[in-house]
C-alpha cells in the first residue's frame, strides 16, 4: 500500500516496477531506477521482433510461457527493439542503436544480463529447452552479479575484439591459398599470422580450431581423414584448455560424417 506521504519519484518507481513485473520495460534508464530500487537485475533483450526468426522462437517459446513470469523475481526485463516493420516512438530508434553501438550488440536475439548501473555482467540468446530451464540458467548467471563477474564480462568481451580482429587478419592472410586449393600453404599462412600476433593460450586454440579444420574442409572437401588429423593436432595442443569438450564434440561429429559416407549414406 502507498503511504500519503511518499515521494512523487519513490510512486513513479512502483508503478515502473509493476509493468516490470507484467512485461517490459522499453527504456534501459527507466530500468536501471526499477533495478535499484528493487535490487534487482536487469535482463535486456536486444530483438528483431517482427522479423528475426530464433527472436520470435525465444519469445513464443520462452518469454511468453507462464514459467517465465519466474525471471521478474530477479531481473527487471527490457526489450529494446529494432523492427523492420513497425514504427517505434520518437527518439527510441535512435537510442536503442545508440545501445547497441555501445555493448557491440553483432546479432539477435542477444540477450545481456546487467546490474542496476547497467553493467553487463552476462550474455546468452535463443536457447532451447524450453522457460524452466531458460529460468534456471539465468539463476545460475546471477552468482556473476559483482564486481568480479562484470570485469570478467568486460574481459570477455575484449578477447572476442582482439579474436575478431586476429581473424580478418588470418582470412585475408590465407584467401590466395585457399583459393588454389593449396592447404600446405594456407596452414603456412594461419601459423605466421598467429605468431606475428603472438597469440598462444587459448586464443591461440581458438583461431586454431576455427581457421585451421576450416581449410581443411575447403581445400580438402570430403577428406575426412585430413579433417580429423588436423583436429586431433588441435586436440593435442589444446591440453587443458576450457574448449577441449567443444573440440572433442566436433571430433566425434566428424567421425560420424565419415561413417555416413562409408556406409553410403
Amino acid at each position: 500500500m502507498l503511504l500519503p506521504h511518499r515521494p512523487l519519484l519513490a510512486f513513479v518507481l512502483s508503478a515502473a516496477s509493476l509493468a516490470a513485473a507484467e512485461g517490459w520495460l522499453t527504456d534501459l534508464d527507466e530500468a536501471k531506477k526499477v533495478a535499484a530500487k528493487e535490487q534487482k537485475a536487469i535482463l535486456v533483450d536486444f530483438t528483431g521482433s517482427d522479423w528475426c526468426g530464433w527472436c520470435i522462437r525465444l519469445r513464443e517459446e520462452v518469454f511468453d510461457k507462464p514459467e517465465f513470469k519466474e525471471a521478474s523475481k530477479h531481473f527487471v526485463l527490457v526489450e529494446l527493439d529494432f523492427p523492420r516493420k513497425k514504427q517505434l516512438p520518437a527518439g527510441q530508434k535512435e537510442k536503442n542503436e545508440a545501445l547497441a553501438r555501445k555493448f557491440d550488440v553483432r546479432g539477435f536475439p542477444t540477450i545481456l544480463l546487467m546490474n542496476a548501473s547497467g553493467e553487463p555482467f552476462a550474455k546468452t540468446g535463443y536457447e532451447p529447452g524450453g522457460p524452466v530451464k531458460y529460468v534456471a540458467a539465468l539463476r545460475d548467471a546471477l552468482q556473476r552479479n559483482n564486481a568480479e563477474g562484470v570485469k570478467s564480462f568486460r574481459e570477455q568481451l575484449e578477447a572476442e575484439s582482439r579474436a575478431d580482429e586476429l581473424g580478418e587478419k588470418i582470412e585475408e592472410a590465407i584467401a590466395s591459398a585457399v583459393e588454389k586449393k593449396d592447404l600446405k600453404a594456407a596452414e603456412a599462412a594461419i601459423e605466421e599470422t598467429l605468431k606475428a600476433a603472438g597469440a598462444k593460450g587459448e586464443l591461440r586454440v581458438s583461431m586454431l580450431a576455427r581457421y585451421r579444420i576450416g581449410v581443411v574442409a575447403r581445400c580438402k572437401p570430403g577428406d575426412f581423414g585430413a579433417l580429423l588429423k588436423a583436429t586431433d593436432e588441435i586436440i593435442a595442443e589444446a591440453a587443458d584448455s576450457p574448449l577441449l569438450p567443444k573440440l572433442k564434440a566436433m571430433r566425434g561429429r566428424i567421425e560420424e560424417a565419415a561413417a555416413r559416407k562409408s556406409e553410403g549414406k
